[in-house]
C-alpha cells in the first residue's frame, strides 16, 4: 500500500506544476502564489538531514518572503511525529483531501452527452476555467497558464458547450498506465444534466485507449455531489491528505 502511494504521489507532483519550486534537503518547497494549497506547499520527497526546527524555521523564512502562507502538506507517507510537531508549532489543519482510486478493466460507461476533447490545453479552456472558477486574481490569470504548459505528461482537455459557450470542462493527465482527473468543473446553470459525468467517463474511456489501466483523483470530503459522481464512476477511497498551515 504505501508503494502504490508513493506513486500516486510521484503522478501528482508531474500532474500539476508549481510557478516555482526549491529542494532543500529532500523538501520539495513550492510556489504559486498561493493559487492551491497543493502548489504553494513543501512536500517531502526524500531523506532528511537537517534538524527538523532549523527546517521548519527556514521554509518560514522562504514563504515569508513570497507572502504566502506557510504550509506543508501530510500525507500517510509522512512520519506521524511530524504532524504533531506541527501542531505544537502553531500549524493549523486545512484543506482535508480524499484520494480515490480504480482498476479501468472492463470499463463500460457512457457518456450522456457529446464531450469535446483535445490533446493541447487551449486558451479558451483556461479561460472557461477561470469563469467557471470565478477567478479574478490578476496574478493568478498571468502565472495559471504557465503552470498547466509546463505539465510534463500528455493531456486530455475536454469541453462542453452549449449555448455557443463553454460550460463544463475536464482534464486527464496521462503517466505510466494512469490517467489523473483533475479540474472537473460545470456552471452552476447547467448542473444536474449529467455533465460532469459525461466529461469523466469520455476522459477515461479515451484514457482507455491511449493505454491507461488505472485511474486516480482527488477530491475535498464535503464534496458531496462529487463524491457520489466518482462513487458511480467506480472509484474507490484509498487514502487521506491535508495540509498544515499558519501565516508567518
Amino acid at each position: 500500500m504505501q508503494s502504490y502511494i508513493k506513486t500516486i504521489e510521484d503522478l501528482s507532483l508531474n500532474a500539476w506544476p508549481s510557478h516555482q519550486l526549491q529542494i532543500y534537503d529532500g523538501w520539495l518547497l513550492r510556489f504559486s502564489y498561493f493559487y492551491t494549497h497543493r502548489t504553494n506547499c513543501v512536500e517531502q520527497i526524500g531523506v532528511s538531514t537537517i534538524p527538523l526546527k532549523e527546517k521548519i524555521s527556514y521554509c518560514e523564512s522562504i514563504y515569508s518572503h513570497w507572502g504566502t502562507p506557510c504550509i506543508f502538506k501530510i500525507t500517510p507517507l509522512s512520519d506521524p511525529t511530524f504532524d504533531s510537531i506541527l501542531s505544537e508549532h502553531g500549524y493549523q489543519i486545512a484543506h482535508p483531501t480524499e484520494v480515490k482510486i480504480q482498476k479501468l478493466e472492463g470499463f463500460c460507461l457512457e457518456p450522456d452527452t457529446f464531450v469535446n476533447l483535445d490533446k493541447d490545453i487551449s486558451w479558451e479552456w483556461l479561460d472557461a476555467l477561470f469563469s467557471l472558477k470565478g477567478t479574478t486574481s490578476r496574478i493568478h490569470r498571468k502565472i495559471v497558464p504557465t503552470m498547466y504548459a509546463a505539465i510534463p505528461k500528455d493531456t486530455i482537455a475536454a469541453t462542453i458547450v452549449r449555448d455557443n459557450r463553454i460550460v463544463a470542462i475536464g482534464l486527464g493527465i496521462l503517466d505510466r498506465d494512469h490517467i489523473g482527473l483533475y479540474a472537473i468543473h460545470v456552471d452552476p446553470s447547467y448542473r444536474r444534466q449529467h455533465l460532469a459525468r459525461s466529461i469523466c467517463i469520455r476522459i477515461l474511456k479515451e484514457g482507455i485507449r491511449q493505454g491507461a489501466q488505472h485511474a486516480y483523483l482527488q477530491v475535498v470530503p464535503d464534496n458531496v455531489s462529487a463524491k457520489s459522481l466518482y462513487h458511480e464512476l467506480g472509484f474507490q477511497d484509498f487514502y487521506s491528505y491535508w495540509f498544515r498551515l499558519k501565516r508567518v
